[in-house]
């Protein structure tokens, strides 16, 4: 993307290493004091209309919202991240990770404040991550709860059929927050996406016109019309007296009036 070349040559040294780390760590911590009987009720969540009151740090706190889960699942989907979100920046580069997690989560909080009463979730965010991460390693082998090996496309599908389902069924919250997570993923891969449906349509044209060529009949009597295929055990010729390849049967090969240049003035 040559907008992300420039701004990276512009603002890239202040993007921020090993961001998926600071971002875990920040979990872990708030999930570890969250157990505290002192720190019962730590609220670090997006809602808008705290926001709107004054407590605009919640626009950047509720990134450290761990996931609700118990330890041994909060675990798994912390390796998870860590594993996906250093090979994209590995892929991509310190400062393209940076703008990938900043595009979500600038549309996650921007749909936010239309359902202004209810905390926003950072999940959808992190499984942009995920989606991210399955597309450009569709055959990664993935060990689901270290034992059962899955490709992650087949994993990423599931989820893109979750999402599909909740937008059309779920509730407004989780329908803009889905929305909004796949903003990030659209604006890296949507030019991938538009040339590999434009190179999948070329391909199937082209298959269909194979098909097609397959079953058109490439000797047909120009006197009664039949041909290989109707009658397969025919014997096509094509005569020599005719302008241009005029194909006949055994019945009419030397039976027919003669093709002439222009075809007007047919002779025996």
């Amino acid at each position: 993307m040559k907008l992300l070349d420039r701004l990276e040559r512009k603002f890239g040294r202040w993007a921020i290493p090993n961001i998926t780390m600071v971002l875990i760590a920040g979990q872990v911590l708030v999930y570890v004091l969250a157990w505290m009987p002192q720190q019962r009720g730590l609220d670090l969540a997006m809602i808008p209309n705290r926001v709107l009151q004054g407590e605009v740090w919640r626009i950047f706190s509720f990134v450290f919202t761990p996931p609700p889960m118990n330890p041994l699942f909060a675990f798994f989907f912390w390796y998870l991240f860590y594993l996906m979100g250093t090979a994209l920046e590995h892929t991509w580069g310190t400062f393209r990770y940076n703008c990938f997690l900043l595009i979500g989560w600038v549309a996650t909080v921007a749909v936010s404040f239309l359902v202004p009463e209810q905390p926003a979730s950072v999940i959808f965010l992190q499984g942009s991550v995920f989606l991210a991460f399955a597309w450009l390693y569709p055959d990664f082998e993935l060990a689901l709860f270290f034992v059962l090996p899955v490709k992650i496309k087949w994993l990423a599908l599931l989820t893109w059929l979750y999402y599909g389902y909740v937008l059309l069924r779920g509730n407004l919250l989780t329908q803009v927050l889905i929305v909004a997570s796949i903003a990030n993923f659209l604006v890296f891969f949507g030019p991938d996406i538009w040339l590999r449906m434009k190179a999948g349509r070329r391909k199937m044209v082209h298959q269909a016109g194979q098909i097609k060529s397959k079953n058109q009949p490439r000797h047909r009597c120009r006197t009664c019309g039949i041909t290989e295929l109707s009658h397969p055990n025919e014997d096509f010729r094509y005569c020599s007296k005719c302008e241009g390849t005029q194909c006949y049967c055994s019945a009419h090969l030397h039976n027919h009036e003669h093709v002439t240049k222009d075809m007007t003035a047919p002779q025996r």
